[in-house]
Parts: structure tokens; C-alpha cells; sequence
């Protein structure tokens, strides 16, 4: 049971760090472009060497 008094409090903090970040991609625009990322994958920008 002590080692329920040291869990609970590391788990809730690691837990607001975890929504912290994702609430920091939603208010940073990371979500944004999602059609421009799937096509960006595809294009073939390295060109063979001369």
C-alpha cells in the first residue's frame, strides 16, 4: 500500500505532461495540414545524380 502514495501522484503528473504536449500540437497547428503530408510523401524529389 506505500507504494500507492508514490504511484498515484507520478502517474497523474506523467498523465498532465502527456496532455500538456498534445494540447501544445493541437495550439501549435500540427493538425493542420493533413492532405498536404499524405501527398508530400509520395513526390519523388531527389533527383538521380548528373
Amino acid at each position: 500500500m506505500n507504494v500507492l502514495v508514490l504511484l498515484i501522484p507520478v502517474s497523474l503528473i506523467l498523465g498532465g505532461l502527456g496532455l500538456a504536449a498534445f494540447l501544445w500540437t493541437l495550439k501549435s497547428n500540427q493538425y493542420e495540414d493533413l492532405e498536404g503530408d499524405a501527398w508530400r510523401i509520395l513526390s519523388d524529389d531527389d533527383e538521380p545524380p548528373a
